[in-house]
């Protein structure tokens, strides 16, 4: 296993720890309450064998620089970030990818700074709140397994945890939404460990119960690429079935053996969809 090389980007929003890998095109990978390390990210992962992928730490998570105020754990300033980092890296254009509510900011960064992107990967997203939308959604407090996953989150915001019980719990949180929870050990074979920054996490619970850009969606022209997974009990499929019919000229994909990772339940279709797509736009 390569490690992921560490940088501290200066920018004009303040300071941003960056995981670097790769070489050719760029293209930008983060998580809304995600805390990356040197060892990376298992979706960013995915994008480094044709591309120089910068996976990003947001505000308050890892060695970026804290939020002075609360609004700057919002999805909305993430993507004005994120603008910053690509600014101060010297790009006029790079391409962006996210996965779950790294999704959610790539939608908002289309909306927003479309003309920055060469393209935009979605996956397993929604373009408005999911949790109490969709009782097919584990986050939906009918569907059967909501419970053991609210409890999971909770336990896993604490401080206190030693490094065996974040990654038992982790573990088990995972495997809720996946297609087949037994292969577990065999998608997450590789030495990747992240953390989740509760304070992220918790303005995100708030953010997402008003979050809903649907009728912004026509102002994406980036033709993204929408990945979903049949399965997917984070961000059920409806959502990205939306998502394409409201977008201009995306393409959606969905994977028939996956829940909410394909990345890793379905990895040499995955590659082959992502290495296609970003054929096509120029991106590699």
């Amino acid at each position: 296993m390569s490690y992921w090389k560490t940088k501290i980007i200066e920018t004009a929003r303040g300071e941003f720890e960056v995981f670097v890998k790769g070489e050719g095109t760029p293209i930008c990978v983060t998580h809304h309450y995600s805390e990356f390390n040197h060892t990376g990210d298992y979706f960013a992962d995915s994008f480094t064998e044709n591309n120089r992928v910068y996976l990003v730490n947001l505000k308050g998570a890892g060695n970026s620089r804290k939020p002075m105020e609360s609004h700057e754990l919002s999805m909305f300033d993430a993507v004005y970030d994120l603008e910053s980092i690509r600014e101060a890296l010297g790009y006029s254009k790079w391409s962006y990818a996210g996965h779950s509510t790294g999704g959610m900011i790539g939608v908002l960064y289309g909306i927003h700074f479309s003309s920055s992107l060469n393209s935009l990967i979605i996956v397993g997203s929604a373009a408005r709140k999911y949790a109490n939308s969709s009782p097919d959604c584990i986050y939906h407090p009918d569907h059967p397994q909501f419970d053991s996953m609210q409890q999971l989150i909770e336990m896993l915001k604490r401080s206190d945890l030693t490094a065996s019980e974040r990654e038992r719990l982790s573990k088990e949180r995972t495997k809720l939404s996946l297609f087949h929870p037994d292969k577990y050990d065999e998608y997450f074979s590789v030495g990747i460990h992240k953390k989740m920054s509760a304070p992220r996490m918790n303005f995100f619970i708030r953010e997402e119960m008003i979050f809903d850009v649907t009728r912004e969606l026509r102002k994406i022209s980036a033709k993204p690429l929408i990945i979903s997974g049949r399965y997917d009990v984070q961000c059920p499929l409806s959502f990205s079935v939306e998502m394409n019919e409201l977008i201009p000229e995306s393409q959606l994909f969905i994977f028939n053996k996956s829940n909410h990772y394909p990345f890793l339940e379905e990895k040499p279709l995955f590659r082959q969809v992502i290495s296609t797509y970003l054929k096509e736009t120029g991106s590699i």
